[in-house]
Formats: structure tokens, sequence, C-alpha cells
């Protein structure tokens, strides 16, 4: 077991429907699935916020990248694509394209999309942590 400082805790609960709420450090994020799942689509589904923390997390990396080297942050953005694939249902591949804000120089390119291809989640996905899932 991880000691109490490395570990990190969310908690999600029921709302209605197929809807929950997580709360993570007294911030609160929903989820649902979209009517045609049988949901509300009252909010993104968890499906979707994986695919959003990785996009998420490739920009605050690029972002960062960005300020360190006195560049601006202004029009960067970062689309994020997936396909499901099923048997059994999972996210069968994901792409993350980053769009360098207007005037980033040519000869960092390459700098920078190593640097967003090191962020937390993608190496995350890259090593697959272990997952235990236990009735409580």
């Amino acid at each position: 077991m991880p000691h109490d400082t490395d570990l990190h805790r969310l908690d999600v609960v029921h709302v209605e429907g197929d809807a929950y709420a997580v709360d993570v450090r007294g911030h609160r994020v929903l989820v649902d699935q979209p009517r045609s799942a049988g949901g509300a689509d009252t909010a993104p589904t968890p499906v979707e916020l994986f695919a959003a923390s990785l996009g998420a997390c490739v920009a605050f990396y690029a972002g960062r990248f960005l300020h360190r080297h006195g560049l601006s942050r202004d029009g960067l953005q970062v689309r994020t694509e997936f396909v499901m694939g099923d048997r059994p249902a999972r996210v069968e591949s994901l792409r993350v394209v980053v769009v360098p804000p207007p005037g980033f120089p040519a000869e960092r390119r390459d700098a920078l999309l190593a640097v967003a291809s090191h962020c937390t989640v993608h190496t995350t996905l890259r090593r697959a942590p272990g997952v235990d899932i236990e009735l409580g």
C-alpha cells in the first residue's frame, strides 16, 4: 500500500439515472451517458473524460514548455480523438493533435512534441498501472 502522501482519492456518488458526481479535492465533475445509451446526456461520459484528461495533460505540458521558453500560450490548442472497440468494451485508439500558437517557431516543433508526449497521462497509458477493483 502506498504512503498516505502518495495516495490520491476521488469519490464517485450516484446523482440520478446514469449520472454520477466525481468529487476531487473540493471540485465536482459530473458524468452521464448520451440519450442513445439510456442516459440523460447531462454531462460527458467517463470515457470522454478519460480522453479529455489525456488532451488536457498534453496541453498542460505543451503550455509549460511555451512558458518556459518565453513563448505565448495564446492560441495553443489540443484535439483528442478516440475510437471505441468492443469485446471487451474499451478505447481502442487515441489520437492527440497539438496545434501550436500562431507564430510558434518551426525549429521548436520537435522539442514541443517531445515534451508534450511525456505528459503524465500519456506515460501512464504507455506503462499501464495495476488496477484493483473490489467491493467495500
